[in-house]
C-alpha cells in the first residue's frame, strides 16, 4: 500500500476524531505552546533557563495526558515525523530502534519495525521507555500501556503550529526542553525569511497538489494549504471541499484538475512512480498550462509527506518553484 495513501487515513482520523482530551495537570504540561501547568510546577516559558526538566512531566498526546517518569534511555520511534524531530533537537542517542519508514537523518537506527502494521512483540523486545507512534491501528496504544511502557501518538499536523507543539512537547518528554524550543523557534523564522525572500506571484496564479495518482489532494485548510499559503497562490481543490466533508484531503477527477488548468502541479508522489513526464502522459493533460509550460515540480515525497523540522525544505521548494515558474526557465 503506498504510504501516501496511509498518510492520506491518518490526517482523516486526526481531522475526524480530533485530539483526545487532557485531564488535570499536577507535573510538567505542555498542551500548546503557551501552556502552564498548576502554579506548583514549571512552565513551558520558565523551561527555557534549564537543560532537562524536574521528572516526572506530562505531556499533552494526541492520545491524552502522557506521564514519564524519568528521563528516557531507550526511546522507539515508529513516526519517521517523530524520528526527525528526536534528532533534530538532539534526543538521537536515546533512540535505540526507529521503523521502516525513518530513513532521515542517515544515523538513525532503522530497523524492520512498522508504524503501519506494529507488532507488540517486536517492539518490546528493544525495552522501550517511550515509544513515540503517528498511527494507532485500534490497539497499539492500549497494549504498551499494559505492559507499562508510555507512549506518544501524534496525528498528522493540522497546521503549522501543530509542528512546533509537538516539537517542543516530544523535547520535554525526552529532556531536550531548552533544545526543542529552539528548533521549533528556528523553524518559524526560517519559513518566515523564506515568505519574505519569496517573489510577489501575480494574483490568481493557481496549484494542485498531489496526494497520490487517484487524485487525491489538499486544499487550503490543511497543514500543506498553509505552507502554499505563504506565498499567495491559490489552491484549485478548495471548491471541491466547501462543506468541509473531505476534512481538506478531496478526492478531485481528472476532468476537475484539467478545468481547473493549474499553472503550477506540485507532485508529492514521486517515490511512487509519477513524474512531469507521466503527468503529461495522462489523458488530456497535455492541454494543461503547467505541463505546456514546464511547471510541473517534482517534489521529495518524504519532505513533502512529513511535518517536522523539514518543512523548511518544504517552503523552500515552493519558494524555488515560484522563481522558476516566474523567469519561464
Amino acid at each position: 500500500m503506498k504510504r501516501s495513501f496511509l498518510l492520506l487515513a491518518a490526517l482523516l482520523v486526526l481531522v475526524a476524531c480530533g485530539a483526545a482530551d487532557g485531564g488535570d495537570m499536577t507535573t510538567t504540561t505542555v498542551a500548546d505552546r503557551s501552556t502552564t501547568a498548576e502554579a506548583t510546577t514549571t512552565t513551558l516559558a520558565d523551561m527555557t533557563t534549564i537543560s532537562e526538566p524536574a521528572y516526572p512531566v506530562t505531556v499533552e498526546a494526541d492520545n491524552g495526558p502522557v506521564t514519564i517518569e524519568a528521563m528516557p534511555e531507550a526511546i522507539v520511534s515508529l513516526s519517521s515525523t517523530a524520528t526527525e524531530m528526536l534528532f533534530a533537537f538532539g534526543a538521537g542517542p536515546q533512540v535505540v530502534a526507529v521503523d521502516d519508514q525513518s530513513n532521515y537523518p542517515e544515523d538513525t537506527p532503522m530497523t524492520d519495525l512498522s508504524g503501519f502494521t506494529p507488532n507488540i512483540e517486536a517492539i518490546l523486545a528493544y525495552e522501550p521507555d517511550l515509544v513515540l507512534i503517528g498511527y494507532d491501528p485500534g490497539d497499539l496504544v492500549a497494549s504498551l500501556e499494559a505492559a507499562g511502557v508510555p507512549v506518544i501518538y501524534y496525528n498528522a499536523a493540522l497546521t503549522v503550529e501543530d509542528t512546533y507543539r509537538q516539537i517542543e512537547a516530544i523535547g520535554v518528554a525526552t529532556g531536550h526542553v531548552e533544545e526543542s524550543i529552539v528548533v521549533s523557534e528556528s523553524v518559524e523564522t526560517e519559513l518566515a525569511k523564506i515568505a519574505a525572500d519569496a517573489p510577489d506571484v501575480p494574483e490568481d496564479t493557481t496549484y494542485y497538489h498531489e496526494l497520490d495518482n487517484t487524485y487525491y489532494t489538499a486544499t487550503s485548510s490543511t497543514f500543506f494549504g498553509q505552507i502554499y499559503g505563504m506565498f499567495g497562490i491559490d489552491n484549485i481543490a478548495d471548491p471541491a471541499d466547501n462543506d468541509g466533508s473531505a476534512f481538506g484531503y478531496p478526492q478531485l477527477s481528472s476532468e476537475f484538475i484539467v478545468s481547473a488548468d493549474p499553472e503550477l502541479i506540485f507532485l508529492a508522489d514521486v517515490l511512487y512512480g509519477e513524474s512531469a513526464e507521466s503527468v503529461a502522459a495522462r489523458p488530456g493533460w497535455e492541454v494543461l498550462s503547467a505541463v505546456r509550460e514546464g511547471n510541473v515540480v517534482e517534489l521529495d515525497s518524504d519532505i513533502a509527506s512529513r511535518w517536522g523540522p523539514r518543512i523548511v525544505d518544504f517552503a523552500q521548494s515552493v519558494a524555488d518553484a515560484l522563481e522558476a515558474y516566474l523567469s519561464g526557465s
